[in-house]
């Protein structure tokens, strides 16, 4: 089973409130496409939290495990894998190559067991350059991110 993930992340200020939203894409056996949006509002958190989130929230909707390309605007998220950041962050015990912890390790590790059963290949895209799927993630992330409904981002220290 492919699908494609599509996701941003938004933050008014940063910190500030922010918001996610994620797009997937399944195209079935009979050739029908499904289409699933996702978003949530946090009432303070980060940008660079928000694209985390995007993409574990799609990854955690998944029942079984999949092919997946997941399309962000997020250079930190994809260059995180790209250029095996995540890697070096593991066998250093989550500290950089500045030997500093690993900002939001928690999503990190959350991304980590999200993507772990299925096989996850990560695109950049160039954010606000009309993509139609990105501009509709950014919508859902801002719409969320300005929204009614926001919650607590948890693991967020200011």
């Amino acid at each position: 089973m492919h699908v494609t993930i599509y996701s941003d992340g938004s933050s008014r200020g940063n910190p500030g409130p922010g918001g996610y939203g994620s797009v997937l894409h399944y195209t079935d056996p009979s050739g029908k496409l499904h289409v699933k949006e996702l978003s949530q509002g946090f009432d303070c958190t980060t940008n660079n939290r928000m694209e985390l989130l995007g993409v574990i929230a799609a990854l955690e909707v998944l029942k079984r495990p999949c092919e997946i390309d997941v399309i962000s605007d997020s250079q930190y998220v994809v260059n995180a894998f790209n250029q095996h950041w995540v890697e070096g962050w593991l066998k250093r015990d989550w500290k950089n190559a500045k030997k500093e912890p690993v900002k939001n390790a928690d999503l990190w590790k959350r991304l980590l067991k999200a993507k772990e059963p299925h096989s996850v290949t990560f695109h950049w895209v160039k954010g606000h350059a009309g993509h139609p799927e990105n501009e509709r993630c950014d919508k859902l992330a801002t719409a969320a991110a300005d929204g009614e409904g926001r919650i607590k981002d948890e693991g967020f220290q200011a």
